[in-house]
């Protein structure tokens, strides 16, 4: 059991020591997750919003299809992002395999079913009524659409949360996609992976401790919000 003292001892010392490497590897994790979890609330959020407020053909197989892939195997993800991304794909020639662009292709196709059913889900539990209500007051598209992210804009928070700690605590993916280089695509996730299997498991809880840190920091926020919107 020393070595998970010494683990919270080293993590203790990394942090205030501002141990470069760790920074880095710290600021490469978040950076990626919020690119990715940026991109897809933008396009994604507003999508979600449209589709729930009108019943649609096809709108139960839709439905059944994003609540689906939800639980695609992050491993699986990755490998077919790596596939498009090879040298030998059509997408060959950007030469984005191995690097932050590709964990953040590969974090925003994981999260993308996440921000659209959540998403959508909530603007056919709210939003139909919220918009029910501003046709009733004269409103026209855009003040409804307005009258729609003000009234929701508490859970479309949360979402976004959620989007982001799904992609920051993402390992399968990231490593297939990024292969964990020193100074390049190394994240958190990836490091602990890899610091496991060398044996260096002080240093691995450290990580674990600081990405648990953030995680519990992001999931306290969102339990914390969740509350007062409820109240």
């Amino acid at each position: 059991m020393d070595y998970i003292l010494n683990g919270f001892i080293k993590a203790f010392q990394l942090i205030i020591s501002f141990n470069k490497e760790l920074y880095e590897v710290i600021f490469l994790s978040v950076g990626v997750a919020f690119i990715s979890t940026l991109i897809i609330s933008v396009i994604f959020i507003p999508l979600g919003l449209k589709l729930g407020l009108k019943k649609f053909k096809g709108e139960v197989f839709f439905a059944r299809t994003i609540f689906s892939l939800m639980g695609v195997p992050s491993v699986v993800v990755g490998l077919l992002i790596a596939l498009v991304l090879s040298r030998n794909s059509i997408f060959g020639f950007l030469q984005l395999l191995y690097t932050p662009t590709a964990i953040v292709i590969a974090q925003s196709f994981l999260i993308l079913p996440l921000c659209l059913s959540l998403t959508y889900t909530l603007s056919r539990s709210k939003a139909r009524k919220i918009n029910r209500v501003g046709k009733i007051l004269g409103g026209g598209r855009k003040d409804r659409l307005f009258l729609i992210l003000f009234e929701l804009k508490d859970e479309l928070l949360i979402i976004v949360i959620t989007c982001f700690s799904r992609a920051i605590t993402e390992v399968g993916a990231v490593m297939i996609v990024g292969g964990n280089l020193k100074g390049s695509t190394r994240v958190m996730t990836t490091s602990i992976s890899m610091l496991n299997s060398m044996g260096d498991y002080s240093t691995g809880i450290a990580l674990g401790i600081i990405l648990l840190g953030i995680t519990f920091l992001i999931n306290n926020f969102i339990y914390v919000h969740k509350i007062e919107v409820d109240n």
